[in-house]
């Protein structure tokens, strides 16, 4: 176990509520494989949450209780892993919508929310699944490009798990080692990288 990495809170997540989603499988199999590298793993339901559709009115009538709470979540955690499907060749509404409202500043009352950059410097591994054989991998590009456009720092290393069906074995991990591997790569290449941006 390298005690280096038990230093880094990890943020994992789905952009996906459904009950039987294939990417919240994975969030969970990838939180598992974190946690046996030592690090400090959160996995995060978008779905509790239960925000609102993103709109300016709203923000100024009050914004939820949950987008302060989303918004303390993610300024605590320097590195996040998000699995997501694919809609449509991008990212999903709900991946979105979350991302939308925590990209608000907040008022004086948060000022330690407050920033205009509040995801400048984040470190992101994008993973996805499908049932597909190439798993999601175009969606992956888009979710790249949003969170670059919100100072991210988003790990070369992506990886889209094919045909999701089959790539699971019953007790939930990933089947393959093949595969394993691939997503231990992301895994890595996103702890070091903020442990090295935290140094």
């Amino acid at each position: 176990m390298n005690n280096d990495k038990s230093s880094i809170p990890l943020l994992i997540f789905a952009g996906s509520a459904r009950k039987d989603s294939w990417n919240r499988q994975l969030a969970q199999a990838v939180a598992d494989m974190a946690k046996a590298e030592g690090a400090d793993v959160t996995v995060l339901e978008l779905g509790e949450l239960n925000l609102p559709l993103y709109d300016g009115d709203l923000e100024d009538a009050g914004r939820p209780a949950n987008v302060i709470r989303l918004k303390q979540i993610l300024k605590d955690h320097p590195a996040w892993i998000i699995c997501t499907p694919e809609y449509n060749g991008s990212y999903t509404p709900l991946l979105k919508n979350t991302i939308d409202w925590a990209s608000r500043p907040l008022q004086n009352e948060h000022a330690d929310l407050s920033g205009a950059k509040p995801f400048e410097g984040t470190v992101v591994g994008l993973l996805a699944t499908a049932p597909g054989p190439i798993g999601g991998m175009t969606g992956l590009g888009q979710t790249a490009t949003l969170l670059r456009k919100l100072m991210c720092w988003v790990a070369p290393r992506q990886f889209a798990l094919g045909k999701s069906g089959e790539a699971f074995d019953p007790d939930g991990r990933i089947a393959t080692d093949a595969n394993r591997q691939q997503v231990q790569a992301v895994i890595e290449q996103v702890l070091t990288t903020a442990r090295k941006l935290r140094a």
